[in-house]
């Protein structure tokens, strides 16, 4: 369901075949792929499928995304096809467009594919990497993949349940999870483009959603929601937070609001499902972990030369499941640096177990900063500081300082304007709880953190700004 226009399955697969057939008029065979850079929308359901149907890599293009990462991401891929919006620019080294305005038309043509028998080990998506550390890369997986995700689903997926997805379709949220959908036999409600509050809570009471998806960022909104508090929410069975680490008090908050419980997941591209907390779990769980493995899913933690670490030691996060990508588009090399030949994912996450397996995520290895010749991983400063009640949002970066290397510097956004955070609060809470170097050296209020075209906060962008500050500490 989208807007005021909404599809059954039967209705899915009649019109889908229909544009296959039109795909593959225009050059599209099995095993091309076909780029779909539209918005998340029925439209891109069915291109989604029709590719699916026709034996062809389904791969979606965020829209979001700028002219030089769609273009690579066009080039990389020698697509046979691309759907696109109808203002959108046509990339260069364009292969064959498909203007959405034509899919009305193409929904309702009289020929019908047949639909392509192919064999479990075929690819069948590409899910492009945001791009946020360069160029995106392409994470590929097979039918087989996609089938094994199914078990990993956990209260996140259930029969006949109504979902709302806020999350773009390109992202892996929507992309690797087409056999989730069919086999729990699941109506999907798509959130509006652009994204908004009032839209969000408008759906939730009418469409009557038993699990409600959505970033931190659209959580903390909704919770600003004047109508929230006397919305008719009984019918919502699980909340879900994901793509980025949430604030303790917001975890609460959100809870409390939905009279359901917030369950967090952590995933990745590479691995689009991997931990989560459970209902039921305790606050102390919730608040402050990602929760433990799913179903089929092992995990890990190893030094840079790969080597296991020891229980409750920070180390890089190791995933191995059979939904984990089978590697990245024409890049052995990358493939080779993520991928062990035992099929270990080696992420670009540090982590560390708790004493009951719960996974404590400790930061990227891009973000990790040293000050002073110790280690400090972002995440887990940002967690302390979220719990704040003056802090609404947190973002912690770390940027370059005479002597004592990299200093850190806290970027939030004040719950209130009229009553902000010091840089002696912030300083505070962190001395109490964590080690003195891992304090904070400046605070830097803003309005709203930068977010990526994946809704994820640009640390990118925070460094940017974070080494154009005039003085820091140190």
């Amino acid at each position: 369901m989208h807007g005021g226009e909404r599809l059954n399955y039967d209705e899915w697969l009649d019109q889908s075949l229909r544009v296959a057939a039109v795909f593959a008029d225009r050059g599209a065979k099995p095993g091309d792929i076909i780029l779909i850079g539209i918005e998340s929308s029925i439209d891109f359901a069915i291109c989604f499928a029709a590719a699916q149907l026709l034996g062809a890599i389904a791969s979606g293009v965020n829209t979001r995304l700028g002219r030089r990462e769609i273009d690579s991401i066009v080039e990389r891929s020698e697509a046979a096809l691309i759907i696109l919006e109808d203002g959108a620019a046509v990339p260069a080294a364009s292969p064959q467009v498909v203007r959405r305005s034509e899919l009305a038309a193409l929904r309702r043509r009289p020929v019908k594919a047949t639909p392509h028998v192919g064999d479990p080990h075929d690819l069948a998506v590409i899910i492009w990497t945001s791009g946020t550390t360069g160029l995106p890369k392409g994470a590929c997986f097979t039918h087989d993949n996609l089938r094994n995700a199914v078990r990993t689903a956990g209260p996140v997926a259930g029969p006949f349940a109504r979902k709302l997805s806020s999350v773009p379709f390109a992202h892996a949220g929507f992309m690797s999870k087409g056999w989730e959908q069919v086999a729990f036999g699941m109506t999907l409600v798509i959130s509006p483009t652009p994204w908004s509050a009032d839209a969000m809570l408008r759906l939730l009471v009418d469409e009557r959603i038993n699990i409600a998806g959505a970033v931190p960022t659209q959580w903390a909104k909704l919770l600003g929601h004047p109508g929230l508090a006397s919305a008719d929410l009984a019918h919502v069975e699980v909340g879900i937070v994901a793509t980025a680490p949430a604030a303790p008090e917001l975890i609460e908050q959100v809870s409390q609001a939905l009279g359901a419980p917030l369950i967090v997941r952590y995933s990745m591209t590479e691995c689009p499902s991997m931990t989560g907390t459970r209902i039921g779990d305790s606050p102390e769980v919730q608040y402050r972990t990602v929760g433990r493995a799913q179903d089929g899913v092992e995990l890990k933690m190893v030094d840079d030369d790969r080597n296991d670490v020891p229980h409750g030691t920070v180390g890089r996060i190791a995933v191995r499941s059979a939904a984990v990508t089978i590697g990245y588009w024409r890049d052995p090399e990358r493939t080779a640096e993520a991928l062990t030949p035992d099929g270990w994912l080696i992420t670009g996450d540090y982590g560390r177990f708790d004493a009951d397996g719960n996974v404590i995520l400790a930061g990227r290895a891009n973000e990790m900063y040293i000050r002073g010749g110790y280690n400090v991983y972002p995440i887990e400063v940002e967690r302390i500081i979220g719990e704040l009640p003056s802090v609404a949002a947190v973002a912690v970066v770390g940027t370059p300082a005479p002597v004592i290397g990299e200093v850190g510097i806290a970027f939030a956004v004040p719950a209130d304007p009229s009553n902000p955070p010091s840089l002696e609060n912030v300083r505070s809470k962190v001395l109490a709880e964590l080690a003195d170097y891992k304090a904070p050296d400046q605070l830097v209020l803003l309005d709203a953190l930068p977010l990526t075209a994946m809704m994820k906060v640009d640390k990118q962008a925070l460094k940017q700004r974070a080494a154009a500050l005039p003085s820091t500490r140190g």
